[in-house]
């Protein structure tokens, strides 16, 4: 995330909290990187002067801090403190460390299936910890879901509103980002679980095009095609497509509950990581891995490593100069004939491969040394021979 100096007007302590860096503004107040007496750092926002004189910005300000601080769950940055009777509102929740899924796709590019419906699995969860403390976001985007090392955090509860109220603070003006808003909230509706589920889908698809579903343009002309006209999912993968389409339904009735696309988020991106996994080519796999699977491979030959111990194990009784007995069918009394047997074998492994015709491949080092026996042998008859003629 981003970090600003403070400018001259900003304050140095909240609370008890005192503040190092800007990260940020939006239409609701500055926020602040901040710290503790123990360290703890802290994400504090400062509610703009013009809203803390509004009695009922402060009213309802007051029932969202109090619904956050019912959300339990890992998906989401901990309320740690709030003064809603300050001059200025302020609340501070944890800091989360690392980019915004915004950033993340703006400078790396589109997520993968499998890593898109991870991050919309988590999501998904969080959401249902969210939604049973009677709680609705409705403003979930892209620049409000931080990648942290232990997984995807949602922020900026800011605009978050108790289930069945208006998206409207001032007639006429909706609530949220253009592009990322449920059509019930364009039309001042009340918002429900699925309208962030209308958000989910469209940061999703977000995540795996580098693009609005909806395209760009001004605000009257996005929140017109999110109200109007359908998505264009073109470059979202065939195994999230589906699911995204259903997200951004029109009718909030037609989409999946928070619990539902959890479930089926998790079955996509295990799926697909193992997919992704068994495509690979060996030579694209770790090297352990790739080790792993050359040994497995069954190659109608021995390695050359047990060759080389077989080898070993044939020279040490070469001097009787008797064949290895085979390994089929052995007499009782006769000699053991599995891999326990040999030098570097280990008991319970099947006898080696054979050749065609169902011996052991010949071994080079054995044949030379009868060779020359053989070849003494003959020489030596051959000189008695020639002895004996003499005389």
């Amino acid at each position: 995330m981003a970090m600003m100096r403070l400018r001259r007007e900003d304050p140095r302590v909240v609370g008890s909290f005192r503040l190092h860096r800007r990260l940020g503004a939006g239409g609701m107040g500055v926020v602040y990187l901040g710290s503790d007496r123990r360290g703890q750092r802290v994400a504090l926002k400062v509610i703009r002067p013009d809203l803390a004189e509004d009695q009922e910005f402060r009213s309802r300000f007051a029932r969202e801090v109090s619904a956050a601080r019912r959300i339990r769950g890992g998906c989401t940055a901990r309320l740690v403190a709030a003064d809603l009777e300050a001059e200025r509102p302020w609340f501070a929740t944890q800091y989360v460390p690392g980019p915004s899924l915004h950033d993340k796709v703006a400078e790396e590019g589109p997520l993968t299936a499998a890593e898109a419906a991870a991050i919309g699995a988590a999501l998904s969860e969080g959401l249902v910890a969210v939604h049973e403390a009677g709680v609705v976001h409705r403003d979930l985007k892209p620049s409000n879901i931080l990648l942290s090392p232990k997984g995807p955090r949602i922020i900026d509860f800011g605009i978050a509103w108790a289930t069945g109220a208006s998206t409207l603070t001032h007639v006429g003006t909706a609530v949220g980002s253009p592009g990322f808003l449920a059509p019930e909230q364009v039309r001042g509706a009340a918002v429900t679980p699925a309208t962030d589920v209308f958000s989910l889908g469209a940061t999703l698809a977000y995540a795996a095009m580098g693009d609005s579903p909806f395209g760009h343009g001004s605000s009257e002309v996005m929140l017109y095609r999110v109200v109007h006209e359908e998505a264009q999912l073109r470059g979202v993968p065939d195994a999230l497509a589906p699911l995204v389409r259903a997200c951004l339904a029109k009718d909030p009735e037609e989409r999946p509950s928070t619990l539902q696309l959890s479930m089926r988020l998790k079955e996509i991106a295990a799926r697909e990581a193992q997919g992704g996994l068994h495509g690979q080519a060996p030579e694209a796999r770790p090297p352990a891995q790739r080790e792993r699977v050359e040994l497995d491979r069954p190659t109608g030959r021995l390695d050359d490593r047990t060759q080389r111990y077989t080898e070993a194990g044939r020279a040490t009784g070469a001097s009787a100069a008797r064949p290895a007995p085979r390994t089929g069918g052995s007499r009782p009394g006769g000699p053991r004939s599995n891999a326990a047997s040999r030098p570097g074998g280990r008991p319970g492994t099947r006898p080696g491969p054979r050749t065609s015709g169902g011996l052991r491949p010949a071994n080079p080092r054995l044949l030379r040394q009868r060779l020359t026996v053989f070849v003494l042998v003959t020489l030596i008859v051959l000189l008695g021979i020639a002895a004996v003629k003499q005389f």
